[in-house]
C-alpha cells in the first residue's frame, strides 16, 4: 500500500508541477485526432505490413500506444457521445445518432470552455443537431468524401478537415489555451455510393502494386458459424456484398480504404507540424484514436456494431508533455477504453473530472513509477437498430483472454477463449468443461451491466 500511495503522490506532484510551471506557466493545449471506422491494426506501428501511416507511427514513437484499447459501443454516434462524456451509452442515453442526455457542462469540451479554454470542433459530429453555440470554433460536416465549396468546386473532406484545423490554429487567441477535436469522416465509407471509398487522385498510386492479404476468417465457413439469426437481412452481411463479395472487389475496396487512412495520417502530420512551428507542441496533449473498429470481411461481415475483436478494438496513441523519456515510444497492453479519454484530458490540464464520468484517467499508466491497479474486464453494449434482423442488439463481457457474448433479443450466449481462439470461431458456451466459467462470466457481466447505468 505504501508503494502505491507513493506512486499516486508522485503523479499528483508531477501534475502540479506541470500545471504550475515546470513545463511552462501556460496551461497545456489539447488536440484530439479522431478518425472514423479505423480499427486497432490499421497502423504501421501496430504491425500492419501494408498501410502507410508514417506520421502516426512517429507520434507513437514519442508517446505511448495502447494496444488493447476498446470502445464500449462500436458505432459512430454512440462512441462519440462516450468520447465527450466519459460515459457508457446506458448513462449518456444516445443509442444511435441522437443527442446525448448528459449536460454539456459535464463534457470535456464544455468543462474546458468553462475554464478559459478556446474550444473547437471540426468535422463529424453525429449526435443530433450540432451545438455550434457551445464552441468558439465549430464546423460540423460528414457523410460524403467530396464536398462542394461555395464557388462550386469540390474539395475532399479530409482536405477540408485539414484546412479548417489550420484556420483554427492560426486564428486562435494566443493568450488562451485551446482544445481542438478534429473529427475526420475518413475512413468511413460513403455508404450510398457504389464506390464506397473515394480517396484523392494523388493517392491512387499508393498500394497500386500490392496485394492486400485476406483475413483467415473471411470465409463462408466463418459466416455459417455465426448464430442462426445472422441472415442475408443482416446489415453487416448486406454491406459485405457491397465491398467484399469477390476477390477483385476486396482488393479495390481495401486499397481505397487504406488510401483514405494514409490521407488522414498526412493531415495529422501537418497539424503536428503546425503545432511545432508555433512552438506549442511541447505544451500540447495530443491524442489519436477512432470511434470504432471495422470488419474487413471477417466472419463474412462488413462495418462494425458487434462485440467481435475486429469491431471493438481501436487504436489509441497519447503524447503527453508530462511523460518521462523512459515511457516514450512504449506500448501499453492494459485494457483501456474510449470512456477513459474525457477524464484523462481533464486530469492532464488540472481539472477534476465530474463524478458522472465513468472512465478512468489513463495518466497513471504512463506517469507512475509502478504499475497501478487496473481493470481486467469491461461491459460492452450496442442497441438494436431498425429491427433485430437488421442490426440485433449485442452485449458482452470483454477480457483480454476470454469473452462472453449475449444477444438479448434471442437470449443466446456465446463464449470464446481469445487467447487460443483470437478470431472467435469456436463458441464454447455449450461445452460442459466451461460450465463454471460461463456462470462466473455471466455473473460478472450482469454486475458490470448494472454499473453502466
Amino acid at each position: 500500500m505504501r508503494s502505491r500511495t507513493s506512486s499516486l503522490i508522485l503523479i499528483a506532484l508531477f501534475t502540479a508541477a506541470f500545471i504550475g510551471g515546470t513545463f511552462g506557466k501556460e496551461k497545456p493545449n489539447v488536440v484530439i485526432l479522431y478518425a472514423d471506422d479505423w480499427r486497432f491494426d490499421t497502423l504501421g506501428c501496430a504491425g500492419n505490413p501494408i498501410v502507410k501511416t508514417p506520421n502516426l507511427d512517429a507520434l507513437a514513437s514519442k508517446g505511448v500506444r495502447f494496444s488493447h484499447n476498446c470502445v464500449t459501443t462500436s458505432i459512430c454516434g454512440v462512441s462519440r457521445a462516450t468520447l465527450f462524456t466519459g460515459q457508457w451509452m446506458s448513462r449518456h442515453g444516445n443509442p444511435a445518432f441522437n443527442a446525448f442526455k448528459t449536460p454539456w457542462n459535464e463534457t470535456y469540451p464544455g468543462i474546458l470552455r468553462d475554464n478559459g479554454y478556446w474550444v473547437g470542433h471540426i468535422g463529424k459530429w453525429h449526435n443530433g443537431k450540432f451545438p455550434s453555440d457551445k464552441f468558439d470554433f465549430g464546423r460540423a460536416y460528414s457523410g460524403v468524401h467530396w464536398m462542394k465549396n461555395e464557388d462550386g468546386t469540390k474539395i475532399h473532406v479530409t482536405q477540408k478537415n485539414e484546412n479548417d484545423a489550420m484556420e483554427f490554429l492560426s486564428t486562435r487567441p494566443k493568450e488562451k489555451p485551446f482544445c481542438l477535436t478534429l473529427a475526420f469522416f475518413a475512413t468511413h465509407a460513403e455508404d450510398h455510393n457504389p464506390l464506397q471509398f473515394l480517396p484523392q487522385p494523388e493517392s491512387m498510386e499508393l498500394y497500386k502494386d500490392v496485394s492486400i492479404p485476406v483475413p483467415e476468417n473471411a470465409t463462408a465457413d466463418s459466416w455459417k458459424r455465426l448464430p442462426d439469426f445472422f441472415t442475408d437481412k443482416n446489415e453487416g452481411r448486406n454491406r459485405w456484398t457491397w465491398r467484399f463479395d469477390t476477390p477483385e472487389k476486396y482488393q479495390e475496396m481495401m486499397k481505397n480504404y487504406y488510401r483514405l487512412a494514409t490521407e488522414v495520417d498526412a493531415t495529422c502530420g501537418r497539424v503536428i507540424a503546425e503545432l511545432k512551428k508555433q512552438g506549442i507542441y511541447e505544451n500540447t496533449l495530443v491524442i489519436f484514436t477512432t470511434d470504432n473498429g471495422y470488419f474487413h470481411a471477417e466472419h463474412g461481415l462488413a462495418d462494425k456494431w458487434y462485440p467481435h475483436q475486429e469491431s471493438i478494438r481501436v487504436p489509441l496513441i497519447i503524447n503527453d508533455p508530462r511523460m518521462l523519456a523512459a515511457k516514450r515510444g512504449t506500448t501499453d497492453d492494459n485494457l483501456t477504453l474510449n470512456a477513459d479519454l474525457a477524464p484523462t484530458i481533464l486530469s492532464a490540464v488540472g481539472i477534476p473530472a465530474p463524478s458522472t464520468m465513468q472512465g478512468r484517467d489513463l495518466a497513471p499508466l504512463y506517469l507512475a513509477s509502478e504499475k497501478p491497479e487496473w481493470r481486467s474486464d469491461f461491459f460492452y453494449e450496442h442497441a438494436m437498430l431498425k429491427d433485430k434482423s437488421f442490426i440485433p442488439a449485442s452485449e458482452a463481457l470483454v477480457r483480454k483472454d476470454w469473452k462472453y457474448f449475449y444477444w438479448p433479443e434471442y437470449e443466446i450466449e456465446q463464449l470464446f477463449h481469445i487467447t487460443e481462439d483470437p478470431t472467435e470461431e469456436n463458441d464454447l458456451a455449450a461445452n460442459p468443461a466451461q460450465k463454471d466459467r460461463l456462470v462466473e462470466m455471466r455473473t460478472r457481466f450482469n454486475e458490470l451491466k448494472s454499473q453502466a447505468k
